[in-house]
């Protein structure tokens, strides 16, 4: 075993593969950069990916085929499409590569595959890696758990316009950790695309609105509304690259564990 961890990278050539490049290059010496993947019929295949990221050439050369960047690297970062997940994750398990999950999107079925994958192999999935983010998320359970349902809690996010998923991942993140903060299930209490004569708010409900436009890298408030008064939280993201260091970090954690299904909070210690 090197001194260093080989990080691989799905979908490398496109803005938060080149991110992801960039941060694996300013981790220094404890990151190495193994190489990465783009989709087949890709103009960037065989190119180099840090000559791409800005970078002085690395060697290396995009590949297509995922299986051969899971068997060469120590750990592989994808912010692909759920769509792919399945397949990447039996890849790492196969390997025994460490699998960071940064995608948004998942439904309970792609959880049943990183569960089943992270039997044989350790996996870190996270709605949103940046630091600030996950100590966000631990502020609003924790207010969440102070105040009565007399307060109305309200996520509100806006993201670029290409985004193609709603609420965020990080909205939903915000919303499970209010939900957890009041013992209760987020599908259980979850409001979303009021539209018409809706009637009025139900109490304990946590409700979400999605904005779209421009190239916002990503905006979260959390309102808790009671009358007279309203505490905000608010999350800005001004570049992806906070998203790839969170992921490198992750990455980079994962040095050493045994296999399981973990969360950014483990990697950030906010769980002890």
């Amino acid at each position: 075993m090197t001194d260093n961890t080989r990080i691989g990278i799905v979908g490398i050539g496109g803005r938060m593969g080149q991110a992801l490049v960039r941060a694996v290059q300013d981790a220094g010496a404890a990151a190495e950069l193994a190489g990465g993947t783009e989709r087949a019929g890709s103009a960037l295949l065989g190119q180099d990916p840090a000559v791409i990221a800005g970078l002085p050439p690395s060697g290396l050369a995009i590949l297509e085929d995922p299986a051969r960047l899971f068997a060469e690297c120590d750990a592989v970062i994808d912010f692909s499409v759920p769509a792919a997940l399945p397949h990447h994750a039996a890849l790492a398990a196969q390997a025994k590569t460490a699998y960071v999950v940064g995608m948004t999107g998942l439904e309970d079925r792609h959880f049943e595959e990183l569960n089943k994958a992270a039997r044989h192999c350790t996996i870190v999935q996270g709605f949103n890696m940046s630091l600030g983010v996950n100590i966000v998320a631990g502020l609003v359970r924790q207010v969440a758990a102070t105040l009565g349902d007399d307060w109305d809690i309200e996520i509100v996010e806006m993201h670029h316009r290409m985004k193609v998923d709603a609420p965020s991942g990080t909205a939903i993140l915000f919303g499970e950790r209010a939900a957890k903060g009041r013992g209760v299930a987020l599908k259980d209490v979850t409001d979303s695309g009021r539209d018409g004569i809706t009637g009025a708010r139900k109490r304990g409900d946590i409700g979400f609105a999605a904005l779209r436009g421009g190239n916002v890298a990503g905006e979260h408030t959390v309102i808790f509304a009671a009358d007279n008064e309203r505490i905000e939280i608010t999350h800005k993201a001004t570049d992806r690259s906070i998203f790839a260091r969170g992921a490198v970090r992750a990455a980079l954690w994962t040095r050493g564990k045994a296999p399981g299904l973990y969360s950014m909070d483990d990697v950030l210690g906010l769980n002890a």
